[in-house]
């Protein structure tokens, strides 16, 4: 098993694949934060004082954390940072079809209310969580522009 985590190729297409897909979710949450801020509140789990905060910041930590894993730079952090946040993600997403509640998930354009149950993100969320788990216990460092 270690073989497989440790295998440089799967490590690049890992980085890649994770860093590609959390950079272009980020991009429209950066560009139209007030449509962010709807699909976050359509979830009903944050407090309505942070949603703004959680609007404004976390598309910039999505975006830092997808060029993190491309670039190699402070791989750690990002990888710790992206199943963070991936396993909040699947969380919210599973507690929406737990309670009944029916949105598009707004990972990478603005959710809408009543549309359709979340399964489809969360069983992307899911086989995407093997990518980030595998980028977080990886000892690769190659194509890594820092090797610390």
């Amino acid at each position: 098993m270690r073989k497989i985590i440790d295998n440089d190729y799967f490590t690049i297409v890992s980085r890649l694949l994770i860093g590609g897909m959390f950079i272009y979710a980020s991009y429209y949450k950066i560009v139209e934060p007030g449509d962010f801020a709807k699909s976050i509140w359509y979830y009903h789990i944050v407090p309505g004082k942070f949603i703004n905060l959680m609007a404004i910041v976390l598309p910039w930590l999505e975006l830092l954390a997808g060029l993190g894993l491309i670039l190699g730079i402070f791989f750690r952090g990002a990888s710790l940072w992206v199943n963070v946040t991936m396993l909040v993600f699947t969380f919210a997403l599973a507690s929406t079809i737990w309670r009944g509640l029916s949105i598009d998930c707004g990972c990478f354009k603005a959710s809408e209310a009543g549309t359709h149950a979340a399964w489809e993100p969360l069983i992307r969320d899911i086989i995407s969580l093997i990518f980030t788990l595998q980028l977080l216990f990886t000892r690769s460092r190659r194509w890594m522009l820092s090797r610390n």
